[in-house]
């Protein structure tokens, strides 16, 4: 799939308006994000971008004054810049992630090996670090786990690794299954089961852990559907959202009767530990 990556550039005393713009965009369709010296880089699936996109009056905070540019993306273009860009990560001296040319390090208790595509989700972002830290923390063992809004699958990977017992990946991105399916594969996770799908499918399941890391509109659309399919007593952790955002997440999360365990916040990102009692 091609994708257009926007570059937009800031002058210097306007670089901190990159996060507003970021969470603007997010909710414009934009996946993810890469901030620059001079403001930052944007990137959406072609199919779903018009050039109007940029002239939406809620895309630049008043007083901005960007510039930008697009270009097109194509699959294999992506894949060589995603690895030559990609470094690993070591996650509170426990864990590591890792691409299949990086040497292991001995002492991790977790070795996660990651081919190095498109897909959100290695690490290097605050958002997974985080998400995986809390589930690093997180009594795993023996338990039914969903990842949803999988990207890499590094975090249904890691549940595998700490002993969840039934295993469940969704993505409705068609680059994330696949991409999904190799790195299970390759880290020799057999009974982590992958589905190209979205909320809907959920009907009918239930699991004792739902780990999130999306987006902060889709969480709240889909967080009732979480509860809905989470057991009592059981967990959600979530992440994908700026700090600012969690009272917005909290608000709906309690309405629901969950009850938030823990928080983290690293660079104005967070992530959120809740138990459905």
């Amino acid at each position: 799939m091609d994708y257009i990556e926007l570059n937009c550039s800031l002058p210097a005393e306007e670089v901190s308006y990159a996060e507003v713009i970021m969470a603007a965009l997010g909710e414009l369709g934009f996946e993810s994000f890469e901030e620059t010296e001079n403001g930052l880089l944007a990137y959406i699936r072609a199919n779903a971008f018009t050039e109007t996109i940029l002239n939406n009056e809620t895309l630049w905070p008043e007083g901005a004054n960007p510039s930008y540019t697009w270009q097109i993306i194509k699959d294999q273009n992506w894949n060589a810049v995603w690895e030559s860009n990609f470094e690993p990560v070591i996650i509170d001296n426990r864990c590591l992630v890792r691409a299949p040319f990086h040497p292991e390090i001995t002492g991790m208790e977790f070795d996660i090996v990651i081919e190095p595509k498109m897909s959100f989700g290695t690490a290097h972002h605050e958002t997974t670090a985080q998400v995986i830290l809390l589930m690093m923390n997180t009594n795993i063992k023996g338990k039914s786990l969903l990842d949803m809004g999988c990207g890499t699958g590094i975090l249904a990977i890691l549940g595998a690794m700490k002993g969840a017992s039934d295993i469940t990946a969704i993505d409705n991105d068609d680059w994330a299954y696949r991409n999904s399916l190799e790195n299970i594969e390759k880290n020799k996770m057999t009974h982590i089961h992958v589905y190209h799908g979205d909320v809907s499918l959920l009907a009918g399941r239930k699991f004792d852990i739902i780990i999130a890391n999306i987006n902060r509109n889709i969480l709240l659309r889909d967080l009732e559907q979480y509860c809905n399919t989470l057991n009592r007593g059981g967990i959600l952790i979530m992440s994908g959202f700026y700090c600012d955002d969690v009272e917005t997440i909290n608000d709906k999360a309690e309405s629901l009767g969950l009850t938030m365990v823990t928080k983290t916040e690293r660079n104005n990102w967070a992530a959120v530990h809740y138990e459905l009692k």
